[in-house]
């Protein structure tokens, strides 16, 4: 039994670190405690009965199957256990979700023995994870003349999985807790730096925040034990940054209900607040775990007598308390009414509409969102295999139409690929529908939770409806320590024999793959009219629209090749005027954020919206810089408008990429990346012929807000500071203080400089490069005053620098270059003033692996400012993630401190910088070195 006694000893270390014993996913080890408990006199008996009942994880796990197996034994008569009658199997059957589970009912269902069979139809009545081959199996019944068959569809046509649920209830008691003041990172609720441990719960929960506060809300459960804790962000936003579903994962599992006793530490219905509300990618995944997401409002704009906005002497609107939410305050949340109200519930607080639409009381009540989405599925097929009216259970898709009205490009993109939808109407913003999606991406730290949701929704393959899908090796690329080494061949094994191309091959065949995931789904988008679902907040491709998402709902995108949203209003951006020689297109990034805060009074229009940006003479590699930073401005999404003659550009610089893929061996032999290649010269015809142009917004379309970039206003770099020292709290670490080089008097030092990883393209590293070799010429050496670390985004980008001749120049002055022969198997502590060449992937921006000393200040190109996520704190300095363009911080990084903008002008003279135009003016030539 040496499995078992294995994982007795795997107990007594994980007891020691106060830890249960961790939930069981494997059928051998299953098997063996199968066997125990069939034996009466074993002395693990006991023990094994109680990992079989309460220890077991369901779905397609290994010991899920075995599990199944075992039970159908005993509901036959097969075999005997005394503690697990037939009904007790039954029910412990009804908690296994999907997989072998259904296969074991649908055989009791459809067997012989009618006392059996009964018993199993009334499981199978509140099933919902049923597949393709499931419903077949009860369609081929039905036609046979089975009346089992037709009682379980007839419950199916009516949804009675669904609505024989518990109502929500009308009142829900709850007290605060305040995690912290201003915006609340989901990296608080769990860190990149223990992303290693975000498949085993119970040991990922005791990362979330502190162990300080872990204590606290367990105080507060004890002294209201009829209210739950609700977590708030007060005078700032909830979950900014990422979806990241571990986030919501620790919440539920420290604040939520255990969704199965039969199931450890899977916990469901956070509640979440924040003064600003919830940011719009987090709360999908608040949805995915049936929580409620509560905007409170609770600090107002000061206003004068005329209304307008009181400022302090920082220019910032004063904001004043209109109720407070301080840590143990009790509260009344009435579903029914949908509002938020005093511990007495007299006095009402704020409205929450938004936090009980239809579709989200739908969510609380299945427990989440994927019951929803099967459910729906599932009532449509029986009503159809009973050649019934469907009259559906579930609210309907909400559907806008405004006559009369043009539509934006997100809205076009939305009518496109809707499902279900009744009319043919035109669908505008507000509309709630399900859609189908064309590219879906994992990575490598959210993958392994990917893996758990895929098994526990019983999903085997991905759906034929998505054109292509790509599971990444980026977030742990820097280090191949013992963690990565145990988790990620295991996850590329997974994805891949799922049908996803993998960074890493199974198989040994290709070299390991460490590209970034969004450059690579920026590559693999072969359609501006694609809706592209990925597990990484920097989802947001320069063609098609592209989300951010949790694990859980990238599972439900490859498992059913759809997801369900509101269409959200946009922003338009426009552009004006002209760029200097000396500015890059970085600076016109920064330089959107600034100028957008300065025409709406301080207030970020960009927050739960989509920017349709129209950029459209930069090619996908460089219009992506701007695309990927909206997630830093709080934007849901970001559409960008290219011209014919770009796209058809960005569509052959795919098709090229996606070559390379094929010709390094990646092709699945589902055949994925060649039919991106056809569905990328299919539109590429399309554009040529006239039939379909490039995607663009209607003239009369109706935005939200429009804001005009004045490029004559970018006369010096722009940088992104987090503004550590902020009296105010709530304005540290946000991406709203933008400030000129000249700012800093030259005086900023500079700990590390960071070039890489997503923001950065092929031009950016030659920028690199063109540096280096116009200092020598001019000082005939370099001379670094800080270290600089710099990643590329892919292989491909090395590659054509080794072809072009700029790897040579990067490798002269490297101190260190990464060696996929021998990888770091330790993350680097201490940096020397040298120039370092690291493997692609995120490196620094992740920091889960990589990281700055303690209190640095470093400045990068990469998007994360959030509080030890780059650089952590000392007791006597804060960390600082400041953020810049390429040259700003090749140039700091040698100088170890800001540069004047003298000195930054004498640098980047004849060099070939990013630049951009107005959409009016001709495209720039595609063999530009930035591509």
């Amino acid at each position: 039994m040496s499995l078992y006694t294995d994982y007795l000893s795997e107990i007594e270390t994980r007891k020691g670190e106060g830890l249960s014993p961790k939930p069981i996913d494997d059928g051998a080890l299953t098997a063996e405690i199968i066997e125990q408990i069939k034996d009466t006199g074993n002395e693990h008996r006991e023990a094994s009965l109680n990992f079989f009942i309460y220890n077991t994880l369901p779905g397609t796990t290994g010991a899920a199957g075995v599990k199944a197996a075992f039970l159908k034994d005993i509901i036959l008569g097969n075999a005997g256990v005394e503690e697990i009658t037939p009904t007790y199997a039954f029910e412990l059957l009804s908690h296994m979700k999907g997989g072998p589970s259904i296969d074991v009912l649908l055989d009791l269902a459809l067997g012989d023995n009618d006392a059996i069979a009964k018993e199993a139809a009334e499981v199978l009545k509140t099933q919902v994870y049923l597949y393709d081959a499931d419903m077949a199996r009860l369609k081929e019944a039905l036609d046979a003349g089975s009346a089992i068959a037709k009682d379980v569809l007839e419950s199916y046509a009516k949804a009675e999985f669904f609505t024989k649920l518990p109502k929500v209830e009308e009142e829900i008691k709850i007290v605060t807790y305040v995690a912290g003041e201003g915006d609340i990172s989901t990296d608080l609720l769990s860190p990149g730096n223990q992303a290693h441990s975000r498949a085993d719960r119970e040991l990922h929960g005791k990362c979330m925040m502190s162990e300080q506060a872990q204590k606290e809300i367990e105080a507060l459960k004890l002294k209201h034990p009829d209210a739950r804790v609700m977590l708030v962000a007060e005078k700032g936003t909830m979950g900014v940054g990422s979806s990241r579903m571990s986030g919501i994962n620790n919440v539920a599992l420290w604040t939520g209900k255990q969704a199965s006793k039969y199931v450890p530490f899977v916990n469901y219905a956070p509640i979440v607040a924040g003064t600003n509300g919830i940011s719009p990618i987090f709360l999908t995944t608040v949805g995915v775990t049936g929580g409620i997401g509560i905007d409170l409002k609770n600090w107002v704009k000061k206003t004068d007598e005329d209304g307008n906005p009181i400022l302090n002497n920082d220019g910032n609107p004063v904001l004043e308390e209109k109720y407070s939410v301080k840590t143990g305050t009790v509260l009344k949340i009435n579903t029914k009414e949908k509002k938020l109200y005093n511990e007495d519930g007299d006095k009402e607080l704020v409205g929450l509409e938004s936090s009980f639409t239809p579709q989200k009381l739908e969510f609380i009540k299945a427990g989440g969102s994927y019951a929803i989405v099967f459910g729906k599925k599932l009532q449509t097929f029986a009503a159809e295999a009973l050649g019934v009216e469907l009259k559906s259970a579930f609210a309907p898709s909400k559907e806008i139409h405004n006559e009369g009205q043009g539509l934006t490009a997100v809205e076009k993109i939305f009518n496109r690929n809707a499902l279900g939808v009744k009319t043919d109407k035109a669908l505008h913003a507000g509309s709630d529908v399900r859609v189908r999606v064309d590219i879906v991406g994992s990575q490598d730290t959210t993958g392994l939770m990917t893996m758990q949701e895929l098994e526990a929704m019983a999903a085997t393959v991905v759906s034929p409806a998505v054109d292509g899908a790509y599971q990444s090796g980026c977030h742990t690329a820097s280090v191949w320590d013992l963690k990565a080494q145990a988790n990620t061949p295991r996850l590329m094994k997974f994805m891949n024999d799922f049908g996803l191309v993998t960074g890493r091959d199974p198989k040994g065949v290709y070299h390991p793959m460490t590209d970034v995931i969004h450059k690579v789904l920026n590559d693999i988008t072969v359609d501006d009219r694609a809706i592209i679902i990925g597990g990484d907040s920097h989802t947001r491709m320069s063609k098609g629209v592209a989300f951010g998402a949790d694990s859980g709902t990238v599972a439900l995108a490859l498992a059913t090749g759809e997801a369900s949203m509101p269409i959200p209003e946009s922003v338009k951006v426009t552009f004006r005027g002209q760029m200097a020689d000396h500015m890059d297109f970085r600076d016109v990034v920064h330089a959107t954020q600034l100028q957008m805060l300065e025409q709406n009074a301080g207030e970020n229009v960009f927050q739960g919206r989509v920017i349709e940006v129209h950029i459209g003479t930069l090619l996908a590699d460089q219009a992506f810089t701007f695309t990927d930073w909206t997630a830093e401005m709080k934007a849901k999404a970001s559409v960008c408008i290219s011209n014919d003659e770009t796209l058809i550009g960005s569509l052959e610089l795919a098709k090229s990429r996606i070559q390379i893929m094929i010709d390094k061996g990646m092709e699945h032999e589902n055949g994925t990346l060649a039919s991106l290649i056809a569905i990328a010269d299919k539109r590429i015809s399309e554009i040529k012929s006239g039939e379909v142009p490039a995607l663009t917004p209607d003239a009369d379309a109706k935005y939200f807000a429009e804001v005009v970039v004045d490029l004559d206003q970018i006369v010096e770099p722009m940088i992104a500071d987090p503004d550590v020292n902020n009296a105010d709290v709530s304005k540290r670490y946000t991406h709203d203080t933008i400030r000129p080089i000249s700012f800093y008097k030259a005086e900023k030092k500079v700990d590390l400089g960071f070039v890489g990883s997503c923001m950065v393209h092929k031009g950016d590293i030659k920028i690199v490069a063109q540096m280096l070799r116009n200092l020598e010429a001019a000082n005939g050496k370099v001379e670094f005053e800080a270290p600089l670390v710099v990643t590329a985004p892919t292989y491909n980008i090395i590659d054509e620098l080794k072809e072009e001749g700029d790897w040579e120049v990067l490798q002269k002055y490297s101190g260190f270059e990464f060696d996929d022969a021998a990888p770091k198997q330790v993350a680097r502590t201490e940096y020397d003033n040298i120039l370092y060449l690291e493997r692609p992937g995120c490196n620094l921006c992740m920091g889960n692996q990589e990281k700055a000393a303690k209190g640095d200040t470093v400045l990068a190109t990469s998007t994360r400012l959030f509080q030890g996520r780059v650089v952590a704190d000392l007791p006597e300095k804060k960390g600082e993630s400041l953020l810049a363009s390429t040259p700003v911080v090749v140039l700091a990084a040698i100088l170890g401190r800001t540069p004047t903008l003298e000195e930054y002008k004498v640098a980047v003279e004849g060099i070939d910088l990013t630049k951009f135009a107005p959409p009016v003016q001709k495209p720039f030539d595609t063999k530009s070195v930035h591509f």
